[in-house]
């Protein structure tokens, strides 16, 4: 019997730890794959990127290892997203919080995949802002780091128009 490979081992601890099949495929750092083959695909460049998560898990996590580029996305970055949040939606699973029995099965799991090291540190554009929560400096400083940002990460996002609305109409 063969070894599970690294995107297989992944793919079990998510379906079991959240409940929802893998929406998007995943290509793991051994070349391994698992999940949809169609469609956009979650790239784990290195094993740092399950540091970043079991570190700091959720969004956070995910974000981080994108920027430090031990992530990637192939395809349709915005498509990926509303795939996850319709999967999520469609088997009603809120925000996962996860017990000491599912943090076992993901440090071993890590460990399986030679996963486990130092903590990951941020990366060096992440915010680190200053002053008192909510304060008219900190949430300007805040707004300036995400908002003055080059096109390049817009592109990521946007459409070839680069428009950008907050607005939300209804008719």
């Amino acid at each position: 019997m063969r070894a599970r490979q690294a995107a297989e081992r992944i793919e079990g601890v998510l379906r079991d730890l959240v409940g929802v099949p893998l929406p998007v495929g995943v290509v793991a750092w051994d070349g391994s794959t698992a999940g949809p083959r169609s469609g956009p695909r979650v790239v784990l460049r290195r094993r740092r990127a399950l540091r970043h998560l079991l570190f700091s898990p959720g969004e956070l996590g995910l974000a981080r290892a994108f920027v430090s580029g031990d992530l990637d996305v192939e395809g349709d970055l915005a498509e990926g997203l509303r795939r996850c949040w319709a999967a999520f939606r469609e088997q009603r699973v809120a925000k996962p919080r996860f017990g000491p029995s599912a943090w076992r099965r993901m440090l071993g799991e890590a460990v399986a995949l030679g996963a486990i090291g130092p903590r990951p540190k941020p990366p060096a554009s992440e915010a680190r802002p200053s002053g008192a929560l909510h304060s008219r400096r900190r949430d300007r400083s805040v707004i300036a780091h995400h908002y003055d940002t080059g096109n390049e990460f817009y592109e990521l996002l946007l459409d070839p128009s680069m428009a950008y609305s907050c607005g939300y109409f209804t008719g």
